[in-house]
């Protein structure tokens, strides 16, 4: 049974950095892409990023050249490093895999940005 937990969200200010990781567990996850997402208090949850198995990155605008998505094939994470964050990127973070038709989701990490 494949297990995501998410880690490294908390509180930092307006134009500070977090690193979010997501690690996995119960399955190697080298030949999958892996997708993180985020999930605002009253709004729909949206892609912030993904990684192909084969290591290219994709990001949604609101995010490119802040941050970036990075995986570690070894050590079975995926990390997002948050750079220049804004409020608006306040959210509860999630990483998704998957398998076939079943989506794997972690728990989420919160990210708060304060103004």
């Amino acid at each position: 049974q494949l297990q995501l937990v998410e880690s490294g969200g908390g509180l930092v200010q307006s134009g500070g950095s977090l690193r979010l990781s997501c690690a996995a567990s119960g399955y190697t996850l080298d030949v999958y892409d892996i997708g993180w997402f985020r999930q605002a208090p009253g709004k729909e949850r949206e892609g912030v990023s993904c990684i192909t198995s084969g290591g290219r990155p994709n990001y949604a605008d609101f995010v490119k050249g802040r941050f970036t998505i990075s995986r570690d094939n070894v050590k079975n994470t995926v990390a997002l490093q948050m750079n220049s964050l804004k409020p608006e990127d306040t959210a509860v973070y999630y990483c998704k895999v998957s398998l076939g038709p079943r989506e794997y989701w972690g728990q989420g990490t919160q990210v708060t940005v304060s103004s």
